[in-house]
């Protein structure tokens, strides 16, 4: 069977049109897939608290469990929205949660595979911010706020990048970043770099020598796209 990548749905509430499109996607993905790796930012926020906190992600979180029960094996990479993911998600869903990027074993070859929010070494100010956010410290504080406040200050922050958004884009090549960064895994031996964050969606094959593939997933905003690895090979697709 299958194996699919999304990223970066930032999910806000079940009226909006990606949210919508999201349930049906997951619904289709059961009885198919072997596992799905989520590459982080799958909601706008979630940091830290329970998911009783987060009544507007019940849909979505009912369509994984539904998932996990019927032998989807689920696997999350914390991203820059969501992290500190708490025991839901290992406890209720059974899923691996990797706060960092990671190399693993899939079907006989190394993948490396990550948020991506690291990658850019020169954005200095989003490395401190998600030094203190991700920080041990964090964790055991973020609980001690109100849910509500900690959501208030999470959409000024998400207000905040999507304004510096254009900015960013203008100032730094990010295809280029990822094709850097994904030579650099498979000169460690790494076969294939798949990655998220830069709403970025494209698929790279390097064929000098052992096949390497960069998979960059996009996102799930505008573009709806995912990864998909199959009989060893992996595509790029576009939901609808």
């Amino acid at each position: 069977m299958r194996r699919v990548f999304i990223a970066d749905a930032h999910l806000a509430v079940p009226e909006d049109h990606n949210y919508g499109l999201l349930l049906d996607f997951l619904s289709g993905l059961r009885g198919n897939t072997h596992t799905l790796y989520i590459l982080g930012d799958l909601f706008e926020f979630w940091i830290g608290y329970d998911a009783t906190c987060f009544p507007h992600y019940r849909l979505v979180l009912d369509q994984l469990a539904n998932l996990a029960a019927t032998g989807t094996a689920i696997v999350y990479f914390e991203g820059n929205h969501d992290f500190h993911l708490g025991s839901y998600f290992t406890g209720t869903l059974g899923a691996a949660v990797y706060p960092d990027p990671s190399v693993l074993d899939i079907d006989g070859k190394r993948f490396h595979i990550c948020h991506g929010d690291q990658i850019n070494m020169k954005d200095y100010g989003h490395r401190l911010l998600r030094s203190m956010l991700h920080s041990r410290f964090s964790r055991l504080l973020i609980p001690l706020f109100p849910s509500g406040l900690a959501c208030l200050t999470a959409r000024y922050l998400s207000g905040r990048s999507k304004r510096k958004h254009g900015e960013r884009n203008t100032r730094w090549d990010y295809r280029t970043l990822l094709e850097r960064y994904a030579d650099s895994h498979f000169r460690d031996g790494c076969d294939a770099v798949v990655t998220a964050h830069f709403h970025l969606p494209f698929i790279s094959r390097r064929h000098n020598g052992p096949e390497k593939t960069l998979l960059s997933v996009g996102d799930w905003i505008t573009q709806f796209s995912y990864g998909e690895l199959k009989d060893g090979a992996l595509s790029l697709h576009r939901f609808r």
